[in-house]
């Protein structure tokens, strides 16, 4: 929403723009904006022409610092707004608003008069533009008690409608041998014969769920679609999820989530249109030391994951380009927390427990001691 979007000063860009001018000190976190990367490639050169210091992070990573104190305003523009106030802006701009309202970081959209469409009075009339799938996909042990989750699964449609199952990151049989956690009751259903189509996050910045989560379940015959980070928060707005499976890195005592970064905005989307939200892991990804997910340490990766990118060209040669404004910087926390009140519940090799300390102590009592 800078001055290669709209002449000048921009929308979004014009009060950091003047901000800066005036001496105020501004720090800009940019979204790269998955698929095209408006944010990386453009935004991202026109703060640096303006000399406002700003850091490139992945579509995920919003969420994370704002947990963390890191994002004092939100500023973004619009395509269009509704006489009622409904915003219509690129995908993922709704995932932001749910993370700045969690976290109590004010929303803020800026626009001309002119981008106000007064014939409408509902955003959801507005109709959303499907792009081409190549731009995504150019830029590229078992749970013993699956069968309760695969039941879980069954029950979110009725008999012979298809399940729409969202899961992020790669959870599948590469990282947890045979079955996976999150695949596991995926594949369970499937082999029983109940319709699943899954929804596959791509993951950014190292797109295991393009490359590996799609890879795995190409191979066992799942039908299943890949999708930008900033996707599952429309398509649970628009009915087409129906449950939402992730695994996870460690799960804390009272149940906080430690998972691949973004899946605190995949939880707060579920959780804001009533879409049951798992995690799924066996008891040794249980850390029974800590009670607080913010006290897990997390990883800050190195820049290049974010600023380049590895892909097949044409040839079926493998090369490394850059899809960033050249010379801006980049932050990478690998992982986010996902507090246990916007989990549903655990999916383990013991059964479904609450997201709660009393819920994980009613399967493994002898643990918690």
């Amino acid at each position: 929403a800078g001055w290669i979007a709209c002449v000048d000063w921009g929308t979004a860009t014009s009060p950091i723009y003047q901000a800066h001018d005036q001496g105020i000190k501004v720090h800009v976190w940019v979204d790269e904006t998955r698929p095209r990367n408006q944010g990386a490639a453009l935004t991202a050169f026109e703060l640096g022409a303006h000399g406002v210091p700003h850091t490139i992070i992945v579509d995920n990573a919003g969420g994370h610092l704002m947990q963390h104190g890191e994002v004092d305003i939100v500023v973004v523009g619009t395509d269009r707004v509704t006489a009622n106030g409904d915003v219509a802006n690129k995908i993922g701009t709704y995932l932001k608003a749910l993370a700045a309202h969690d976290n109590g970081v004010p929303f803020y959209v800026a626009l001309p008069h002119t981008t106000i469409d007064w014939t409408l009075d509902d955003g959801f009339r507005i109709p959303i533009e499907e792009r081409r799938a190549d731009e995504v996909l150019e830029m590229t042990g078992r749970l013993a008690d699956g069968s309760v989750a695969r039941v879980e699964i069954a029950a979110r449609k009725g008999p012979g409608e298809p399940v729409n199952v969202l899961t992020h990151c790669n959870a599948g049989w590469i990282a947890c041998v045979d079955w996976g956690t999150a695949t596991s009751p995926i594949y369970q259903a499937h082999d029983q014969g109940i319709k699943v189509h899954v929804w596959v996050d791509e993951t950014r910045p190292r797109n295991q769920g393009a490359a590996l989560t799609a890879f795995e379940l190409g191979a066992h015959g799942v039908v299943h679609t890949i999708i930008v980070d900033n996707a599952g928060g429309h398509l649970m707005q628009h009915g087409e999820v129906d449950i939402v499976i992730v695994g996870t890195d460690r799960v804390t005592a009272n149940g906080d989530v430690a998972n691949k970064i973004g899946t605190y905005l995949k939880a707060l989307a579920a959780h804001d249109n009533g879409v049951p939200f798992y995690v799924a892991l066996p008891h040794t990804t249980i850390d029974w030391t800590l009670d607080d997910g913010f006290r897990i340490p997390i990883e800050e990766r190195g820049s290049d994951e974010v600023l380049e990118m590895t892909g097949r060209l044409a040839d079926g040669s493998v090369a490394r380009v850059e899809i960033a404004a050249p010379g801006s910087p980049a932050a990478n926390p690998a992982f986010d927390v996902t507090p246990a009140r916007l989990v549903a519940g655990f999916i383990t090799e013991r059964g479904i427990a609450p997201a709660s300390a009393d819920g994980l102590k009613s399967l493994y009592a002898q643990a918690a001691e």
